[in-house]
C-alpha cells in the first residue's frame, strides 16, 4: 500500500470513524430498523456526534426505492414478496429495488457535512468507493465504477469486477450530515438476485412498457464469491477487510474525539422512527390509493 493510499482516507475523515458492526445481529425482522437507526444516528452526527461505519445484514428482505414504490403494481408485488417470506419496505435514500439476504453486506458511512461549497455529493460516493476498493485490494481484482447495463439499482456508482455488478451505492442527506449506503453482494448467485429483481419489476410495472423502471438482465450481477478468490465465507471475509481498512486509518486522537461524541439510540426510539418512515415512505402505487 503506497503512502497516498494510507494518508488520503485520513483527509476524508476516517481518522475518527467508529465501527458499528451489527452484521451478526440477524434476529431483527423489520428491514426498516437499520434505516431508522441510521436516520437517528445521522441527525446526531450532524449535531457534532461521532461519525460511524455501520455494517448490517438481513436474512430475507426486499427493499424498494421511492420510484419503485410508485409503480402501478407495487402493492401487488409487495404482497407477493411477503407471501414468499420477504420483509418488504421502501427506503428513504436514493436508488432502486434491492433484494437482501445474509450474503448481502450493507455498509453505511454516516458523516457530517462540510461547509457549503467545500464538497460535492460525488465526493461522498467516492469515499465509499475507495473504502470498498481498498477492502478488496488483496484479491487482486480491479474494482471499477460506472453504470452496468441490465443491473438492478442502476447508477453512476455501480461497482463491478469484470463487467458484472456486485455493489450499488445510494445516499441520504440531512441538513448537517449524510449517510452513504452500499449493498455488497458477497455470497450466493448474482443471477438469482437479478431474477428476483426482474420478477419484482414484472409485477410492479403491471405490464406497462411506457413507464421507466430498470430492465434487469440475468448476467448483469455477480457476488464476490463468484468474482474473486474470497470463496466460502466471502461475506465475513469482506466485512473483516472493511473493518481492517477503517482501523488502519483511525488515530488515537481521532478515536478520543469520537468517543466523546458516541451515542446509540434505544431500540424503542429506533422502532418509533421506523414506524414514521413506513408512514412517510409507504407504497404509493395505484393499488394502494396513490396518484
Amino acid at each position: 500500500m503506497d503512502k497516498q493510499e494510507m494518508t488520503q482516507p485520513k483527509k476524508n475523515g476516517l481518522s475518527d470513524l467508529l465501527l458499528l458492526d451489527r452484521s451478526q445481529d440477524v434476529t431483527e425482522q423489520d428491514v426498516l430498523y437499520p434505516f431508522a437507526l441510521e436516520e437517528l444516528l445521522c441527525k446526531h452526527v450532524g449535531e457534532g456526534g461521532a461519525p460511524l461505519c455501520h455494517l448490517w445484514r438481513h436474512p430475507r428482505a426486499f427493499v424498494m426505492g421511492l420510484r419503485d414504490s410508485r409503480l402501478p403494481g407495487a402493492a401487488e408485488a409487495a404482497r407477493y414478496l411477503e407471501a414468499q417470506g420477504y420483509n418488504v419496505a421502501v427506503r428513504n435514500s436514493g436508488g432502486a429495488a434491492v433484494p437482501l439476504d445474509l450474503g448481502v453486506v450493507n455498509v453505511s458511512l454516516i458523516m457530517p457535512k462540510r461547509r457549503a461549497g467545500e464538497i460535492d455529493f460525488r465526493d461522498d460516493f467516492e469515499r465509499m468507493f475507495e473504502l470498498i476498493r481498498l477492502a478488496l485490494q488483496a484479491t487482486g481484482c480491479e474494482v471499477r465504477k460506472g453504470e452496468i447495463e441490465g443491473a438492478y439499482c442502476p447508477g453512476d456508482y455501480d461497482l463491478s469486477i469484470g463487467g458484472r455488478k456486485f455493489c450499488g451505492i445510494a445516499q441520504r442527506r440531512q441538513a448537517h450530515a449524510y449517510v452513504v449506503q452500499a449493498f455488497v453482494i458477497a455470497e450466493g448467485a448474482g443471477v438469482e438476485k437479478a431474477r428476483q429483481a426482474r420478477e419484482f419489476y414484472e409485477r410492479a410495472s403491471a405490464g406497462a412498457q411506457d413507464i421507466d423502471f430498470p430492465r434487469v438482465t440475468a448476467d448483469s450481477m455477480a457476488s464476490l464469491e463468484e468474482l474473486t478468490d474470497l470463496g466460502e465465507g466471502a461475506a465475513l471475509k469482506f466485512m473483516e477487510a472493511v473493518k481492517r481498512v477503517v482501523r488502519e486509518r483511525q488515530t488515537p486522537e481521532g478515536l478520543e474525539r469520537a468517543a466523546a461524541g458516541l451515542w446509540v439510540p434505544e431500540a424503542s426510539q429506533v422502532r418509533e422512527m421506523a414506524a414514521l418512515l413506513r408512514e412517510r415512505y409507504g407504497i404509493r402505487g395505484k393499488e394502494s390509493g396513490g396518484e
